[in-house]
């Protein structure tokens, strides 16, 4: 296909290295993986065949030697000649090696029922949806619809934007509580009150969870993420990067929020809501402190946006219509909630000049980030890293020896996908001769209706009968008397008798009854 060097070449590019294991003659192989891309004229890569591979890997008593693998696969690219066993050797042997610090993710594709083996040893199979066979089918994890390698370059780009978008929505939402939390905490230890109402924190919540999933895990994914390696095996989910990001965005707001619970009164000019009576109505000064969190959250939702230290977060923003329904929606109603809200939302109404500083203060949040980008994440050591893998993950004693069973009997798994697929061809075998005889049966009972039809038609015309024939008439009318292949061997030893024609007359028809029998007689 004339997609397939792109998509090779943009898998090259996002760090994935394509291996090609193949049946065909090495030097075939060799041209098609050059054709590909796979391989390039000039570069230090391996192609072997199947004898050489074996050889290579295996000792003097022809045990598989991991050392021996961890020699071959790194530069290992067409492998030719190739056993269904060589590929489940080879997968294992990557998944299995310490040549790198982390564990190696193998995807491996398929179509056949050899291949069954390698599907499910790697950690990603993808079987041919047209000419995929269902062994393979049952062995992989994704079916391919078209058979294009093509959508694997999809697969993988979807892939990394679901994890991306896990990834910003846990960046916004940490944000958001640990500033809440501290707010409502330490304000109530020092005012007495919380300055975020119950009701408030209510819709902040809906904000955060429903509203900010909404918006972040909604974002189309884009040809720039296969511009980077990949995520390693054990990769933290809130890398250090994120760390920053949300360590950096609580400093700002909770330093704004603080700062206007207990010198707000002075800056607009307003009643302090610090020492108002417990059923007191709504202040402003409260009101404001709920309106700029609310601001400062919205807009650092559009931060939330890259997490890996981009700058330019507006980048794509006009590409995902639900975010900015979503952000502009939550806008409106913060106004409808401030102005018209009153006791249930605990919000007294706000003037122009005080919503303007609250939307100022909240565009800061967009500044910040600039400042937070700036500083190096190498710099800052004692950040740490969130959501790691631990190295030695508990397996369950039933998996382990599943395991074990598969490394020592490799051909085994291969042969169970052949036994599956002669009792297949088995099955069918013996259902077509089910049928055959069903109709072979129904055929010569079928004879077997007409031919004593015809004797009986003859034991009427005829007068006098051989007692020879007689006794075949009798067998022929019973056919259960006899097994079907017996009754079919003496149909075939005896011709069918052919009765005459009957006579127009009675008397005619019974003389001729007594010369035939008469002649039979003499």
């Amino acid at each position: 296909m004339e997609e397939v060097p792109e998509a090779i070449r943009k898998c090259q590019r996002a760090g994935i290295t394509v291996r090609m294991v193949t049946g065909d003659n090495i030097n075939t192989a060799r041209a098609i993986a050059i054709k590909c891309g796979i391989i390039h004229p000039g570069e230090d890569f391996l192609c072997l065949e199947g004898k050489e591979f074996n050889r290579r890997i295996r000792n003097e008593k022809g045990e598989i030697e991991q050392e021996r693998i961890d020699k071959i696969w790194p530069k290992l690219r067409v492998l030719a000649r190739s056993s269904p066993t060589d590929k489940h050797t080879l997968v294992k042997g990557i998944i299995d090696s310490t040549h790198t610090e982390q564990r190696q993710v193998v995807a491996v594709t398929g179509d056949g029922t050899n291949d069954g083996p390698a599907l499910k040893k790697a950690d990603v199979g993808f079987a041919m949806g047209i000419a995929g066979t269902d062994v393979a089918k049952e062995a992989s994890d994704i079916i391919l619809t078209d058979d294009n390698f093509s959508s694997i370059v999809k697969a993988v780009m979807w892939g990394r934007n679901v994890y991306d978008s896990i990834s910003k929505f846990l960046q916004f939402q940490l944000t958001v509580n640990v500033v809440a939390v501290i707010v409502a905490f330490t304000g109530a230890c020092i005012t007495q009150d919380s300055p975020l109402k119950a009701v408030q924190m209510l819709w902040v919540n809906l904000i955060m969870d429903t509203f900010a999933s909404l918006a972040l895990a909604t974002e189309p994914p884009t040809e720039t993420l296969l511009l980077r390696k990949p995520y390693g095996r054990n990769k933290p989910l809130i890398s250090r990067t994120m760390m920053k990001n949300i360590l950096g965005h609580a400093v700002y707001q909770l330093t704004l929020i603080f700062t206007l619970l207990f010198v707000g009164e002075k800056m607009f000019q307003i009643d302090s809501g610090r020492n108002a009576p417990l059923h007191s109505p709504p202040s402003e000064h409260y009101t404001i402190i709920f309106n700029t969190f609310v601001m400062m959250q919205l807009f650092n939702e559009i931060n939330a946006r890259k997490i890996h230290g981009e700058r330019n977060v507006f980048d794509g923003i006009f590409r995902n219509p639900i975010f900015c329904t979503i952000v502009l929606g939550t806008f409106a109603i913060q106004i409808v909630i401030v102005q018209f809200g009153g006791k249930p939302f605990s919000c007294s109404p706000l003037q122009l000049d005080q919503w303007m500083w609250c939307i100022f203060i909240g565009l800061g949040e967009l500044v910040w980030g600039q400042v937070i980008a700036t500083i190096p994440t190498s710099r800052l050591k004692f950040l740490k890293e969130a959501g790691r893998l631990t190295q030695k993950e508990e397996i369950p004693e039933e998996e382990l020896n599943e395991d074990v069973e598969e490394i020592d009997h490799a051909e085994r798994e291969l042969r169970r996908g052949q036994i599956l697929w002669f009792r297949g061809l088995n099955r069918i075998q013996t259902q077509i001769e089910v049928v055959n005889t069903f109709k072979s049966g129904a055929s010569f009972q079928g004879a077997l209706r007409r031919q004593s039809s015809v004797t009986s038609q003859s034991q009427d015309v005829a007068s006098l009968s051989s007692p020879s024939r007689v006794s075949l008439s009798n067998a022929l009318s019973s056919p259960t008397s006899l097994p079907p292949a017996a009754a079919g061997r003496e149909c075939e030893s005896l011709p069918p008798r052919v009765p005459p024609p009957p006579a127009p007359g009675g008397q005619e028809g019974r003389g001729r009854g007594a010369r035939d029998s008469g002649g039979r007689r003499s």
